[in-house]
């Protein structure tokens, strides 16, 4: 029995070295294959019987293990799209089919880099036919609050060739001259012109025209506000505003008083206005309180215009920041957040389902899997115009086949000695 568990100890051995050149093999031929991990051969021992006056060989069996968790070094590119994680975490990818189903919430794998790319559809896509996942923006490059267990909300990120977005809200501050509404004043009007971006993507304007009231005797602090548009030449809005005259609140708004046009909103300081395109909001300031218009002093000065939407203008550029925000940059300087890429942690990153192009799927030993801000938590940061190398050493990756070699080499001998001594004991026979 102790001959033949010799034997059986020596074939295990070749099968425990053989497993262990095929993980070499595997490592040294993804060497320089992109966001690869290597794979380790364990080797345990089996034991038949302890103790006694005879040792009964009991071999040893073998486990492998993608040490996923090992990261690679990071070399750059010049593809801006070109993504790797640099510490703890992955990004969330689907591939090109599942994506193009659009069921509900994707199917999902992670991975730790990947060179993508727009296809025709201007979807993100890596060469592996991997899609890129993000959460969309909203208009005002805003992210929604998104669950951060599941994968709802994540979609393929899709860069489209142009942008335009029509403009329904206009803020404007400036000050009117408080010497214009008193008496003998020349009563000139003051006016501003306002650009803003119809549905059409076109820049048209509105032009804001000030006229003060001119009494005989003090002041009126009063003015008229005509709002016309251009594109149309129809007046859209005509108003009377007074201003205090008090102290405190010199030169705030005291009332506004609809004469056309629509109703003011004094708890947000808001004109509501109608545009051949739509509705717009009108900000002018809420009463008593500064800020919007103004009445002081004797000068006319415009302050600040901020308004909403942009002109129809083509994509020139997109790049990924390290907080995982996406964006994209137009051709007319204008740039907007569109997507932010989540990176996903999971307890046990070893314990993921190896799948073919350095991707990984979620399983019961991986544990729960967590979408996390880039750079927040126990998650690195994402690195553009980068992509992490293999994690193979090829010169320990060498070493380790020699001595597999040597080892192999030696089990062969030990079933050859076996051999040698069953033959002997044939021969006792004779």
């Amino acid at each position: 029995m102790t001959i033949s568990s010799s034997l059986n100890a020596g074939v295990s051995g070749l099968s425990a070295n053989a497993s262990r050149l095929a993980t070499i093999a595997d490592n040294i031929a993804n060497s320089s294959t992109y966001g690869y991990k290597r794979v380790i051969t364990n080797f345990s021992s089996l034991v038949v019987s302890e103790g006694g006056t005879r040792h009964v060989a009991g071999g040893v069996r073998t486990s492998t293990t993608r040490l996923i968790d090992e990261r690679g070094s990071l070399a750059s590119s010049t593809n801006s799209t070109d993504l790797a994680v640099r510490g703890r975490g992955y990004l969330p990818i689907t591939t090109l089919a599942e994506a193009n189903v659009g069921n509900g919430a994707l199917p999902i794998s992670l991975t730790s880099t990947g060179s993508f790319r727009p296809n025709e559809d201007g979807i993100l896509v890596s060469s592996f036919g991997h899609v890129l996942l993000g959460w969309p923006a909203d208009a005002d490059g805003n992210i929604p609050a998104f669950p951060r267990d599941t994968t709802v909300g994540l979609e393929p990120i899709t860069l489209r060739s142009t942008s335009g977005r029509p403009t329904t809200e206009i803020d404007i501050s400036l000050n009117l001259p408080a010497t214009s509404t008193e008496a003998g004043a020349v009563g000139d009007p003051e006016s501003i012109s306002i650009e803003y971006f119809d549905n059409l993507g076109k820049s048209q304007y509105l032009s804001a025209t000030f006229t003060p009231t001119v009494p005989a005797t003090g002041a009126s602090n009063e003015w008229t506000l005509t709002i016309e548009d251009d594109a149309s030449g129809t007046v859209i809005g005509e108003y009377t505003l007074t201003f205090n005259d008090t102290n405190p609140g010199g030169g705030t708004l005291a009332s506004v008083t609809p004469v056309s046009g629509g109703p003011y909103d004094p708890a947000a300081g808001t004109l509501a206005l109608t545009l051949p395109g739509g509705p717009l909001t009108f900000s002018i300031g809420t009463l008593n309180e500064p800020g919007g218009l103004s009445q002081l002093s004797d000068g006319f000065a415009p302050i600040s215009i901020d308004k909403n939407g942009y002109p129809v203008s083509n994509l020139t550029g997109v790049e990924v920041d390290a907080n995982g925000f996406v964006h994209a940059f137009f051709q007319s300087g204008r740039s907007a957040v569109i997507y932010q890429i989540p990176l996903i942690d999971v307890p046990n990153p070893n314990g993921l389902q190896t799948r073919d192009g350095q991707s990984y799927g979620l399983t019961p030993q991986s544990g729960n899997m967590f979408l996390w801000d880039a750079g927040d938590g126990p998650t690195g940061d994402v690195i553009g115009f980068a992509l992490e190398e293999s994690s193979v050493d090829i010169a320990a990756e060498l070493t380790s086949l020699i001595q597999t070699q040597r080892a192999y080499s030696s089990n062969a001998k030990v079933i050859q000695t076996v051999d040698d001594m069953l033959q002997e004991t044939t021969n006792i026979k004779r």
